[in-house]
C-alpha cells in the first residue's frame, strides 16, 4: 500500500483501505500499464512526502498535474529541473514579482517552498498524457477532501490559497475560523485576468502568518538549480 514516510501515513491509513481508494488503485494500475500517465507513479504523493502534516502552514491547491512530457513531479504548479515554466507558472511568477518583488528564476521547481511548510497539492493527483482532467471523478477528489478536512482541523493558523474552480470547490470543507482562506481565479492564461492578477495572495499570506507569530514564507526561489 501507500507509504509516505511521515505523519500522513497514520492520518490517512484508514482512507487508503476504503473501497473507493482500492478502486482508484485498480484504475491507476491499468492506466499506468496501458497509457502514459503523469507524474511518475513514484512521485504521485510528493506533496505529502515533502511537507508533513505537522509542518503545514500554507495550502496551495491546484487542479490536476501538468499533462505534458516531463513536467509534473507531484507538486502543484511545479515542474522538474530542465523544464521551462508553463504559462500558469509564468503568471504566478509575474504576480510574485508585482506583489513581493520576486526575482523570476530560470526554472520552475517550487520544492523549496515545501520545506517551509507550503503544501503544493492538486485536487486530482494523476492525469493521462495530453488529456487534462482525464483522471477526474475517479476517486482522487474524495482523498483530497479528506486531506483538506484534516488540515482544517489543525489548531495552528493556516492559510489556504484556492485558485480556480476546482480548488474553490474545497472551500465548503473549511470551517475553522482560525484559518485564512484566499480565493481567486486560476493563473492560467484563460482566467488570469479574472482576479489572479493583482490578488496579492503572497504578501497577504505572510501578513497573516506574521500576525500569528509564525515565520513568513520566503517566496524567492533559487535563481538557478
Amino acid at each position: 500500500m501507500v507509504h509516505i514516510g511521515n505523519d500522513w501515513d497514520d492520518l490517512l491509513k484508514e482512507e487508503f483501505q476504503k473501497t473507493y481508494y482500492l478502486k482508484l488503485r485498480q484504475f491507476l494500475a491499468y492506466e499506468y500499464r496501458h497509457t502514459t500517465v503523469y507524474p511518475d507513479m513514484y512521485d504521485i504523493f510528493n506533496a505529502l512526502k515533502y511537507t508533513p502534516y505537522a509542518k503545514v502552514k500554507v495550502v496551495l491547491l491546484g487542479q490536476d498535474p501538468y499533462h505534458g512530457k516531463g513536467q509534473a513531479h507531484g507538486l502543484c504548479f511545479s515542474v522538474q529541473k530542465g523544464v521551462a515554466p508553463p504559462p500558469s507558472l509564468q503568471n504566478i511568477y509575474q504576480e510574485l514579482h508585482r506583489d513581493v518583488g520576486f526575482m523570476i528564476p530560470s526554472h520552475g521547481n517550487l520544492s523549496s517552498w515545501t520545506k517551509q511548510g507550503v503544501l503544493l497539492l492538486n485536487t486530482v493527483l494523476t492525469v493521462r498524457a495530453n488529456q487534462p482532467n482525464s483522471h477526474a471523478n475517479k476517486g482522487w477528489e474524495q482523498l483530497t477532501d479528506r486531506i483538506i478536512t484534516l488540515l482544517d482541523q489543525k489548531k495552528e493558523p493556516l492559510v489556504f490559497l484556492l485558485w480556480g474552480k476546482n480548488a474553490k470547490a474545497k472551500q465548503a470543507l473549511l470551517h475553522n475560523p482560525d484559518h485564512l482562506v484566499l480565493t481567486t481565479s486560476h493563473p492560467s492564461p484563460y482566467s488570469v485576468h479574472y482576479g489572479f492578477d493583482g490578488c496579492a495572495h503572497f504578501s497577504k499570506t505572510n501578513a497573516y502568518l506574521r500576525e500569528h507569530g509564525l515565520e513568513e514564507i520566503q517566496w524567492q526561489l533559487p535563481l538557478q538549480i
